[in-house]
């Protein structure tokens, strides 16, 4: 997601992450930098009413069940090499929407040495230098189910969180509007619903195993994320009315891409009908 003005309701840490009952204790190798931020004020939910016409939440929480049970059936193919899938140049570059980079299949990661913490630190570096508070891999050319975040998106500040190969396995009935940007999307911020909270299981950047759930601003963050790994874009998840108040901007970085890489763009907003299916989160509570 894109940087802006970001406001808590509760304690960073405390929103941030609360163990699981028969968990092992979170590997401290997700959090790359530690506090030096005590936020104290409300979530700030923009302009749309968190007082939601009768139906909606119950709308977003059938699109968020769907296909999460096939997309945990993981196939020996479907895993990264660390030769082919994880080679990269610094300087990193943002992906902007529409290139097909950005519906691609992403695959898990099974090698968890120094290329990939170099990926990791070349991640956070873009991110910081674009005012970003999360990224994932697909976001910068790498389709590998790798993302990182900081909701306070300044470098030296916040808690800085990589996430390996993360699956979802409970989402909340609680279900808030925000209004999102997006890296790949330049300058474009619309109203996005999603559950409030998550369960989630990942490794950490040593391949440790580890769950624990995110609240707030950082389940948002991890969920927008989150479906960048499954080639699922932020505006698959607007109502039509919100979609048609971005789509001539959305056309403009169509022509834009046009321009740049003289190809059709390989999708186009007017054409497009709704997905039928989206990523799901597994179980409600």
């Amino acid at each position: 997601m894109a940087g802006a003005t970001w406001l808590y309701s509760s304690p960073f840490s405390k929103a941030l992450l609360s163990k699981l009952p028969g968990t092992a204790t979170i590997a401290p190798s997700i959090f790359r930098r530690l506090h030096r931020f005590t936020p104290t004020n409300p979530f700030n939910y923009s302009s749309t009413s968190p007082h939601k016409p009768p139906g909606m939440a119950a709308g977003v929480r059938a699109q968020a069940r769907r296909s999460f049970s096939s997309s945990s059936k993981v196939k020996e193919d479907e895993f990264a090499s660390a030769v082919a899938d994880l080679q990269f140049e610094a300087p990193l570059k943002i992906v902007e929407y529409p290139d097909p980079i950005l519906r691609a299949k992403n695959k898990r990661i099974s090698t968890f040495d120094h290329n990939l913490k170099k990926l990791v630190d070349e991640m956070f570096d873009i991110m910081y230098r674009t005012d970003g508070i999360g990224l994932s891999a697909p976001q910068v050319g790498i389709n590998v189910h790798l993302m990182v975040f900081n909701p306070v998106g300044e470098r030296g500040e916040g808690e800085e969180i990589v996430l390996v190969n993360p699956k979802v396995s409970r989402y909340s009935r609680k279900i808030v509007p925000y209004n999102e940007g997006c890296l790949s999307f330049p300058g474009i911020y619309a109203d996005v619903e999603r559950p409030d909270s998550v369960t989630i299981d990942a490794q950490d950047i040593s391949g440790k195993r580890f769950a624990f759930n995110l609240t707030g601003l950082p389940a948002r963050v991890f969920q927008h994320e989150y479906d960048h790994l499954q080639g699922i874009l932020f505006f698959d998840r607007m109502t039509d009315e919100v979609l048609e108040s971005i789509s001539a901007d959305l056309q403009a970085l169509e022509k834009k891409y046009e321009g740049r890489t003289g190809l059709q763009s390989p999708e186009r907003i007017d054409a497009r009908r709704r997905r039928k299916t989206a990523i799901g989160f597994g179980k409600s509570r």
